[in-house]
């Protein structure tokens, strides 16, 4: 059976080239970085080469990066630092709607602790209104948290003008751009970002393996006390192989990036042109201001487990939703903050390339999926009268 990867925005396979830079790292340099005999020296010295080509990547200095063990860890530290950080300053905070779960249940927890959350809506595409964010923030305002791009709807926001408006409001920026970084161009000088947050198996690195950029100058409460690791912000043994292998993967993400996007954006229009052609389908996200190998629809009438199952059993892997909450049973609130209405956003597909994605491959699927959905309606409640339904239909409020 024919086997094809459509879920690389939850993990892309580790590239062969940064599984030979990691393995040396496991048995004959495995010293901790901070012994001063050759061992521990060599550790710190491939250490401190990752931490250069990771800067790299995204146009910052070596001693802004701090390494982390997931972006979920570069979100919490993020979030909670600057919060703790600027807490005698004011305790309002402000994020989107459409933050990843790393970033929500952080904010919901400074809630918790005293301070203020305001949660920005978004249009039907998933875009930020950058007048909303100037209009939200205020006296108490000490951290603006925007996602740069969502991996479950694929749309990349206006982050530059978000960006300009709150820092010529004096307030610190962060964003999360695990989704970004390694597979569209980002340069941190550019929008004049503060903090983000970025993690290696994004772009063919190895998981267990992110990292916070800090602009120069950011005072920051560390999320994890203990030794004087990465400069004293963030405690424990470094895990040598995985930051080996990060850096690797960033600098051939920096070499390929523009290759890589010129092979899989060509396919996912396809992808996309091809699956509209279906009855009662709709693309979420915004059409064109979207991540290049990223495709996501809903289908009415039709569990999006369900159709996972069925794209499985031909060997087309793929996800419903982010994959930190495709298991949770319940309707993404990204799509809820689309306008997507409840029943129908548990039809949620998202399918996403990578750079081992070939025209074979999306020939199948664009066989396959229709067959998918005109069997699955086959044997759903709602096969007949969808005449009679037109109220419960996909229309997505603006």
């Amino acid at each position: 059976m024919k086997k094809i990867y459509l879920d690389n925005v939850a993990t892309n396979p580790l590239h062969p080239e940064v599984l030979e830079a990691m393995l040396p790292y496991f048995r004959e340099l495995y010293g901790n970085p901070l012994s001063l005999y050759e061992p521990g020296i060599k550790a710190r010295e491939a250490i401190e080469k990752a931490r250069e080509n990771t800067a790299s990547l995204i146009n910052a200095k070596p001693k802004e990066i701090i390494f982390t063990a997931s972006g979920a860890e570069a979100n919490n530290f993020a979030l909670k630092g600057i919060a703790y950080a600027n807490q005698n300053k004011g305790k309002h905070i402000i994020i989107s709607r459409i933050e990843h779960h790393s970033v929500l249940n952080t904010a919901r927890f400074l809630e918790k602790s005293g301070f203020a959350v305001t949660y920005l809506p978004v249009d039907k595409y998933g875009i930020i209104d950058p007048e909303n964010v100037e209009k939200a923030i205020n006296k108490e305002t000490i951290l603006v948290s925007i996602i740069h791009a969502s991996p479950e709807i694929g749309t990349i926001e206006p982050i530059n003008e978000i960006s300009r408006i709150v820092k010529k409001k004096g307030v610190i920026f962060h964003t999360d751009a695990v989704a970004s970084v390694g597979n569209v161009p980002v340069d941190i000088q550019s929008p004049g970002i503060d903090l983000m947050s970025f993690a290696a198996h994004q772009f063919y690195g190895p998981k267990g393996a992110g990292a916070l950029y800090i602009r120069e100058g950011t005072r920051i409460v560390p999320l994890i006390y203990g030794g004087i690791q990465e400069g004293g912000r963030r405690a424990g043994t470094e895990n040598v192989p995985a930051i080996a292998g990060m850096g690797k993967a960033a600098e051939l993400a920096k070499i390929n990036l523009q290759k890589r996007i010129d092979h899989i954006k060509p396919l996912r229009d396809q992808l996309i042109s091809n699956a509209l052609k279906i009855d009662k389908l709709i693309l979420t996200g915004h059409p064109d201001q979207r991540l290049p190998g990223h495709a996501s629809f809903v289908v009415e009438y039709i569990e999006g487990e369900a159709m996972l199952l069925l794209l499985a059993a031909k060997g087309i892997y793929c996800a419903s939703g982010s994959a930190c909450s495709s298991k949770a049973l319940k309707a993404s609130p990204v799509l809820i903050s689309i306008g997507i209405p409840s029943h129908l956003a548990q039809g949620s597909v998202v399918f996403t390339l990578g750079e081992d994605t070939s025209d074979k491959d999306i020939a199948y699927f664009n066989e396959t999926f229709p067959q998918i959905i005109t069997r699955l309606r086959e044997i759903s409640p709602y096969a007949k009268g969808w005449e009679g339904m037109e109220d419960s239909s996909c229309t997505v409020k603006k």
